[in-house]
């Protein structure tokens, strides 16, 4: 659906009214381009990531001669962080150069997790770091992005594929947010534009919407993709299969048999699948009181229980061979809860938990699990909403508008990247950094 509100802000006379009155005005966003270059790249601090991350900067492509020299991103490696005391080093660095940072730039903080820290006052000041970002991240504007990513002891060579997404315009729509990497064995691809040749990915809830934007971009990235939906969106769910030259699997999720014909088709035609997409998902919105039985039991069941039943195959059966990824679809519902949407954030903080709650077991087969949130996505869905919601949920983040599908796509392919396997547990919100919820 089309934003007209950002159509007339972007205008000419549109401009002069939203600066003149103060109202929301959101900027235009810096998205994935082929071959786009990422510099230049301003970094400082010096603790142990310091020379690990120039050393990923010097491989990325630099910017084209006679370009904008404004810092196109700052990084700042607070690991060295042992004291309150030492954090006024993020005003020293930041101060100088954060007014002169480019639009859509973006800014990443390294640090340490708080709980591998060795004595209390260095993990109070490694906590510290997120207020930062998050409160810079809500003050620099005009399509800029922070992010935190706490890199734990022995995984410093397993940042790339994260630094790399969060330095292009792929997380154009991810803002305010916390990433944990831990130690892991990492697969470098040969080609960082196309790192998914050769892998399989199946992705549920293809017909339509986040689902057939997420087939696109893992088929962009080099995946064969496996698109399955309901039997009733059939015709659907075949042009997008057609359209990514993919596969088209119809199945209803919840059915008892389910999981044992997602095994077999996975065991048949491919041996195994290395990327398994949880993305389907349904809304029954009504307040409690007027909800009936088979509303609160039908959003839970697609939206949470069915991806418990099929992880437990998947995990069970070597499904995803030896280093696959799962990666779950949540929402900011249930972070921060929604009104007449208590079954919906109910199945959604499930997805967290699930996620949080079996990480440490699948890594044990070498797999990787993580959730991504989607806040306020332009859908058909949201396209439904009430203009007075529709419209608060557009401009109650940093951005001062709505995400699109591809925005939750891009970030399912930097988790679904061989490199990425240090990032495990992790719940990344694709909000524009919005005000509500933690």
């Amino acid at each position: 659906m089309t934003d007209r509100y950002a159509a007339f802000a972007h205008s000419g006379a549109g401009r002069f009214i939203v600066k003149r009155l103060g109202l929301p005005d959101p900027p235009k966003l810096r998205r994935y381009e082929s071959g786009a270059e990422f510099g230049p790249i301003t970094l400082g601090g010096s603790g142990r990531l310091a020379d690990p991350t120039r050393q990923i900067l010097d491989k990325l492509p630099p910017a084209a001669a006679g370009a904008d020299e404004r810092s196109a991103a700052l990084i700042f490696d607070a690991s060295g962080i042992t004291g309150s005391a030492q954090l006024r080093e993020l005003y020293d660095f930041f101060h100088p150069v954060i007014r002169s940072l480019r639009p859509s730039g973006r800014i990443v903080v390294l640090g340490s997790p708080p709980e591998l820290c060795t004595s209390a006052r260095e993990a109070t000041a490694q906590r510290a770091l997120e207020g930062f970002v998050r409160s810079l991240g809500k003050e620099a504007g005009r399509g800029t992005t922070a992010q935190l990513v706490y890199v734990a002891p022995g995984a410093e060579e397993a940042t790339e594929s994260t630094l790399r997404f969060l330095l292009s315009g792929r997380s154009a729509y991810v803002s305010g947010q916390v990433v944990r990497i831990g130690p892991a064995t990492v697969d470098v691809p040969d080609d960082w534009d196309q790192p998914l040749v050769g892998k399989t990915a199946i992705v549920t809830g293809a017909a339509r919407g986040i689902g057939a934007a997420i087939a696109r971009v893992l088929t962009r990235e080099g995946a064969h993709a496996v698109c399955l939906d309901v039997p009733a969106a059939g015709e659907e769910l075949a042009a997008v299969a057609n359209e990514v030259k993919g596969t088209a699997l119809q199945l209803d999720l919840t059915a008892e048999e389910a999981p044992r014909r997602l095994a077999d088709f996975i065991a048949t035609r491919h041996v195994h699948a290395d990327i398994f997409v949880h993305n389907a998902g349904i809304t029954r919105d009504k307040t409690l009181g007027r909800m009936d039985e088979g509303q609160w039991s039908s959003v839970l069941e697609v939206n949470l229980t069915s991806q418990e039943r099929i992880n437990d195959v998947l995990v069970a059966e070597n499904l995803l061979g030896g280093d696959g990824r799962i990666v779950s679809v949540s929402s900011v519902a249930g972070i921060a809860g929604n009104r007449g949407q208590t079954n919906y954030a109910t199945s959604k903080a499930g997805v967290i938990g699930l996620v949080q709650a079996t990480a440490g077991a699948v890594a044990e087969h070498g797999l990787t699990i993580n959730a991504v949130a989607p806040g306020f996505i332009e859908t058909k869905m949201t396209a439904a909403m009430p203009m007075f919601v529709r419209e608060g949920g557009r401009r109650l983040n940093s951005m001062a508008q709505g995400g699109l599908p591809v925005d939750v796509a891009e970030t399912i392919a930097w988790l679904a990247n061989p490199a990425s396997g240090g990032v495990n547990g992790n719940v990344v919100r694709v909000c524009g950094q919005s005000l509500l919820g933690a």
